[in-house]
């Protein structure tokens, strides 16, 4: 209510027309916080000088031959260099900045933008005559030179700033004036900088971080025992391009506790702290990168221009460019992202019915718990039959000897109901209760059999990597009657497999994506010597490793039982129990929905869930 009062006031004060600018303002700036914070990765100084290297290496004296700007704050560069052509892509998203070499074209609106057009005016022909990285930072500038309307040799430079929220593409002079940029930055927006038409350029040092490629240890021992905060922390709060990643690292090349603050270490530990800080480091002034992404599983987790020892618990896949790493990177977690996003409605329905049969089944077993006093009144009923005789006219209770227990029991009596009358009314309330007990006990099963079944749809919706894996999980959904289906004339075939993996000795290992593919996979395609793998008591993939008749090595089983451990609901865990049992001994129930089925002698292990170092297959 005050922020209500607070926003009328406002209006009130300062007028309809700037509050509204105001508000924008604040509405816009907002927004792209939330959707940094969203970003998980981000370039460090080190990626960027990366492709600095990159760039300088393949765009020297290229000359700009288009340029487009297919999105509101990203171009599209075609460079014609003596190596060849290339493309470009720059993209100043206040959640996703992106700077790579690509092969992928883009197309462009009909109109191009304002920025579009004042490029190709002054650069569209100009030759690349230089491209480099101030510092570490994650700034890369393009000099590039060009003849003027009178035919006169100028250059200007193109400066990309790849900082999240704040990051910017900018034009500029050679004397270092802002001549227009893709976001404007105006005083309301930021105190630090403006950057508009004719403003100076200039990098504003907001956190007063020191170079890391030219820092003496006196200077790095003084940065980091100042601080009173983990010493990784410390570094990449200290040094300009260093992100947490990279400190984590350095700190587990010195084999140092980064938790702990750089004041508590010795002097000589601080030393050794900074030798492999520099050591690390060299590799960046020496050009020598290592362009890497670490996968876990299917999934990549983390990008890198140096190795990243720290994460032996994930697969990783070297590339000959960073290019080609950012590429492959973004792409796939798009894809993942999109996936999710398309996954919205069908995890809405599962969700609705998932809660709506917990209630359900919450429900149930309250009124089952109810039943459980059916035996009493049975044994009422034949206690007073037995000793009813005794019983006065009026009387409102019976003091019999149960002899069930050989207790005296006080039964209550309806004083104007004859015994008989009484033990009837008991063996009615037994009869109804246990009609109840009985009935209950199914409903209870089955809807617990519907909770299990719409929680292994949840898990797969979770595992779905492609459209056609959604398609199928809705297939399957409208199958099973929780999505109305909607008759077209034309059916499209769903063409989905499995996924396949290989393990280290060799043997072929299936897992399905979804209980359509579940079934496919044990009822179909294995056979009986073939070995199944399962989480125990959570949903999840059917896991098959084909044998071909051969004896399966240890190593199989424990790689077969992660890929069970990791696409189930226990993904992530350390400790996941896993059933295994020769798929012979699996059966599928009468009447038992997609996935479901039983089996009644197994192996069992308890495992990890980490899956990185398993060979995905292609197909």
């Amino acid at each position: 209510m005050s922020i209500i009062l607070f926003i009328i006031l406002l209006l009130f004060l300062i007028g309809q027309q700037v509050f509204f600018e105001v508000f924008q303002i604040l509405c816009y700036t907002d927004f792209r916080l939330i959707r940094n914070e969203e970003s998980e990765m981000a370039f460090d100084g080190i990626v960027v000088a990366n492709l600095a290297y990159e760039l300088k290496e393949k765009l020297i004296n290229g000359r700009i031959s288009k340029i487009a700007q297919p999105e509101t704050d990203e171009l599209l560069l075609t460079v014609k260099s003596a190596s060849g052509q290339y493309r470009l892509l720059i993209s100043a998203d206040a959640s996703l900045p992106l700077l790579y070499l690509t092969d992928t074209n883009k197309p462009s609106p009909m109109t191009a933008p304002n920025f579009c057009m004042l490029l190709r005016k002054h650069i569209s022909g100009g030759r690349i005559v230089d491209i480099y990285q101030p510092g570490l930072e994650r700034i890369i500038h393009f000099k590039i030179e060009h003849l003027d309307e009178l035919g006169d040799l100028c250059r200007k430079e193109l400066i990309i700033e790849i900082m999240g929220k704040h990051s910017n593409i900018i034009f500029c002079s050679e004397d270092g004036k802002i001549i227009d940029s893709i976001k404007h930055v105006s005083a309301q927006m930021s105190s630090v900088r403006e950057v508009l038409p004719g403003r100076d350029y200039f990098v504003p040092d907001t956190m007063s971080k020191a170079d890391p490629l030219t820092v003496s240890f006196e200077e790095f021992s003084s940065h980091l025992t100042r601080k009173p905060m983990p010493v990784s922390k410390a570094i990449y709060t200290s040094f300009t391009g260093i992100s947490p990643v990279t400190a984590e690292e350095i700190c587990s090349l010195a084999e140092m506790d980064s938790s702990i603050a750089a004041k508590e270490y010795s002097e000589d530990l601080l030393l050794h702290l900074y030798t492999q800080f520099s050591i690390y480091l060299s590799a960046v002034k020496e050009h020598t990168f290592t362009p890497v992404i670490y996968f876990n599983g299917s999934e990549p987790k983390e990008f890198a221009a140096l190795p990243l020892s720290h994460f032996s618990n994930y697969m990783p896949k070297e590339f000959s460019s960073i290019s080609q790493v950012l590429e492959t990177y973004y792409a796939t977690r798009n894809q993942l992202t999109r996936i999710r996003q398309k996954s919205a409605d069908l995890r809405h329905v599962v969700q609705t019915a998932l809660e709506r049969n917990r209630k359900k089944y919450d429900l149930q077993l309250r009124q089952l718990k109810d039943t459980e006093s059916r035996d009493k009144y049975k044994v009422y009923g034949e206690l007073i039959n037995t000793y009813g005789y005794n019983v006065a006219p009026g009387e409102k209770k019976l003091e019999a000897l149960n002899y069930y227990t050989n207790e005296i029991v006080s039964i209550p009596l309806d004083p104007v109901r004859t015994p008989q009358e009484n033990a009837q009314r008991y063996f009615a309330k037994y009869n109804k209760q246990k009609r109840t007990f009985e009935a209950l006990t199914v409903l209870c099963k089955e809807t617990a059999e519907e909770i299990s079944y719409l929680e292994s749809v949840q898990t797969a919706l979770d595992i779905a990597l492609t459209e056609n894996d959604l398609a199928e999980i809705k297939e399957e959904l409208t199958n099973s009657g929780y999505i109305r289906r909607r008759y077209t004339k034309k059916k499209v075939k769903i063409k989905n497999k499995p996924l396949h993996y290989i393990s280290s000795d060799g043997f072929h290992i299936y897992v399905g994506k979804n209980n359509l593919q579940n079934d496919q996979l044990t009822f179909h395609f294995a056979v009986g010597n073939d070995w199944w793998f399962h989480a125990k008591q959570a949903p999840g993939s059917h896991v098959i490793v084909r044998t071909n008749g051969a004896e399966l090595p240890d190593t199989t089983f424990e790689e077969a039982a992660r890929l069970a451990a990791y696409y189930s609901s226990m993904r992530g865990s350390d400790k996941v129990e896993i059933d295994y049992v020769e798929k012979k001994q699996v059966k599928k129930p009468g009447g038992g929905k997609p996935g479901f089925v039983v089996y009644y002698t197994n192996y069992s292990m308890v495992i990890d869930s980490n899956i990185s170092q398993i060979r995905l297959c292609a197909d």
